[in-house]
């Protein structure tokens, strides 16, 4: 069976996947790769295939399908199926790079539970049971990874660029997959995605916001399960 190389999002660590990695390590090689060493989109994901198998199936949510974006990018013959969840290939606008800056500075003054707890945090879920146990996860692998990864995290997002034309050229099995009330990468960007990737599948996940992979577990890891099919075959 291919491996799984799993990519997370902005300020968070393997435990952002522990559903999956409890799922699928059973049966084939798991890895989890980091997004925390360089500032930059580029740097990040020769990072992910300096350490990645020679071939893998590419999963990454929010920040790291961005990088995963990359990655193909980069390395297409490498890249055997890709998953693409609650994420956008396009270019920051220039409303959100404003904001960047002082969440910027607020962290290297030391305010980097203040910029998770009261900016970022109340944008990543919908409402439901267990809501409150994600947010102290999400806080909690933040303040792990602490302010000088969020800052290079920052600058990597506001400086990327559109990468439609990488998934216009995808051509391995596609899955596109996004909580039904992401706030951060609504469904219309999804859709846009499936419309670039040919053959691509588009799964809405009920009940959830931004971080489907705790909010619906067991729902996403079937969507999951049944994309590792079609790579392995």
């Amino acid at each position: 069976m291919i491996p799984l190389v799993l990519l997370p999002g902005m300020m968070c660590s393997a435990q952002l996947f522990s559903d999956q990695i409890n799922c699928f390590s059973n049966t084939r090689v798991v890895q989890f790769s980091p997004l925390v060493s360089h500032d930059d989109m580029a740097g990040l994901a020769e990072q992910v295939l300096k350490h990645a198998p020679a071939e893998f199936a590419l999963c990454g949510l929010s920040m790291g399908g961005i990088v995963a974006m990359e990655v193909v990018r980069q390395a297409p013959e490498r890249v055997r199926g890709l998953a693409l969840l609650d994420t956008n290939p396009l270019a920051e606008l220039d409303d959100v790079k404003k904001r960047r800056l002082p969440q910027i500075e607020k962290v290297r003054a030391g305010g980097l539970l203040q910029v998770m707890r009261d900016e970022m945090k109340p944008n990543y879920l919908a409402d439901g049971d267990g809501k409150a146990d994600i947010l102290d996860l999400c806080l909690k692998m933040a303040m792990e990874l602490g302010g000088d990864v969020f800052i290079r995290q920052s600058v990597a997002l506001r400086n990327r660029i559109d990468q439609s034309n990488t998934l216009r050229a995808v051509k391995v099995p596609t899955l596109v997959l996004c909580g039904e009330h992401d706030r951060l990468c609504p469904v219309e960007k999804h859709r846009l995605m499936c419309e670039l990737v040919p053959g691509a599948t588009l799964r809405v996940v009920e009940g959830a916001g931004h971080l489907p992979v705790l909010e619906q577990a067991e729902i996403v890891n079937g969507f999951l399960g049944e994309w590792l099919q079609d790579c392995d075959g």
